[in-house]
């Protein structure tokens, strides 16, 4: 029975487009160029903070899946219809994650 309600609700939230999960989010084009003239440190404190941004919107984005997936069983409309979410912040820091990562490895840093 529960596996049944289980993908009753997986159904109901790829018809209805639930919020996407973080890890099926791909990454926007950044280009490295933006970091390239930043020396290691730099870079490496910029990417602790391109990190840290990419967690907090991706545990965001997680968020908002699970309460799609719990409005969409009781009231059939995801909330992040009405509320938006974060898949285009995931995207953003997922790209300028490459990006930096990039600039590091041109830069030798890696």
């Amino acid at each position: 029975m529960v596996i049944k309600t289980q993908r009753a609700v997986t159904a109901i939230c790829l018809l209805s487009a639930c919020a996407t999960r973080p890890e099926s989010i791909s990454a926007s084009y950044i280009s490295h160029e933006k970091y390239i003239d930043n020396d290691c440190a730099k870079l490496s404190s910029l990417m602790n903070d391109a990190r840290a941004e990419l967690t907090k919107f991706s545990d965001m984005q997680n968020t908002k899946a699970n309460i799609d997936a719990a409005s969409v069983f009781f009231v059939l409309i995801p909330a992040s219809k009405l509320t938006g979410d974060s898949a285009s912040d995931v995207a953003k820091w997922k790209g300028e994650v490459e990006a930096i990562d990039t600039a590091q490895i041109k830069n030798k840093c890696k």
